[in-house]
């Protein structure tokens, strides 16, 4: 599933090709994904130029002259800036076509993204309002954690990949930098001192930063959006390495079901 990361390479990628673009039609093949893309969408970004493109949390905002466009990749979609009389593949869902010939292709093979226009400011929409703050801004940091981690008795690694407290800290994320914070990934979020807190901030930044670096990670669906992989996934210490001895310890990696999430730590280095 693409997560931050993921995201946030696919905007590097398509953002110096959109940015001024002029929205030529939106051509929808299939609009059942998770919402349904309404069936005045064309009629209302037709025309518009693309001002702007952001990411908050998972989400893609394409900043119009009118209104935002909110995409969500969901489980498997993928973007990719082609030219438009390339022929559409199986799961290629909608173009947004741009004056000039090419476009924008959403491609969704399990159909769980997300398209959809809004006239109001994005930060107000349903789908973010409630959203905590972005890992990489300055206002994450682990005295934050630990304020918000109180009257919390949830397994630390729910904790952290709760888009409430923090967007974008994905499974395989939280995996890694509780590893390398040496935190146990069950161990109660009230029950975790503030330096620790902060050495899981840091490690989240880390691990992030060095995620998007890499162009994200490529477990099964997910490339970039020029269609090359992303290479972190050459990069993870524990994530979906159960049984291979602890790049710290040497210890074999163990596997529990956490918030209904597979988890990897080391038994010996994560406390």
């Amino acid at each position: 599933m693409p997560e931050l990361p993921e995201v946030e390479t696919t905007l590097r990628g398509i953002a110096p090709r959109l940015r001024g673009a002029l929205i030529d039609r939106l051509l929808v093949r299939e609009r059942r994904l998770r919402y349904p893309v309404p069936a005045d969408t064309e009629n209302r970004i037709r025309g518009q130029r693309i001002q702007a493109l952001s990411r908050r949390g998972k989400y893609l905002l394409l900043g119009l002259e009118r209104g935002t466009i909110l995409i969500h990749l969901g489980m498997s979609g993928s973007l990719r800036v082609l030219e438009s009389a390339i022929p559409p593949a199986k799961h290629d869902h909608l173009d947004l076509c741009l004056c000039g010939g090419s476009s924008l292709r959403l491609r969704d093979p399990r159909r769980f993204g997300i398209f959809l226009w809004t006239p109001d400011p994005p930060a107000d929409h349903p789908l973010l309002a409630h959203l905590g703050p972005e890992p990489l801004d300055q206002g994450f940091d682990g005295d934050y954690l630990y304020a918000h981690a109180s009257n919390r008795t949830c397994a630390v690694k729910s904790f952290v990949m709760d888009a409430q407290t923090v967007v974008g800290v994905g499974n395989i994320y939280a995996n890694e930098s509780l590893f390398l914070a040496g935190i146990h990934p069950a161990r109660p979020s009230n029950r975790i001192g503030r330096e620790r807190y902060r050495r899981l901030a840091t490690a989240i930044r880390r691990v992030l930063a060095s995620a998007i670096d890499q162009g994200g990670t490529t477990l099964r669906d997910f490339v970039r959006e020029d269609g090359r992989p992303g290479y972190f996934a050459l990069s993870l210490k524990v994530y979906g390495r159960t049984g291979d001895p602890c790049p710290g310890c040497g210890a074999p990696i163990r596997q529990r079901r956490i918030g209904q999430r597979s988890s990897f730590f080391c038994p010996r280095c994560q406390t």
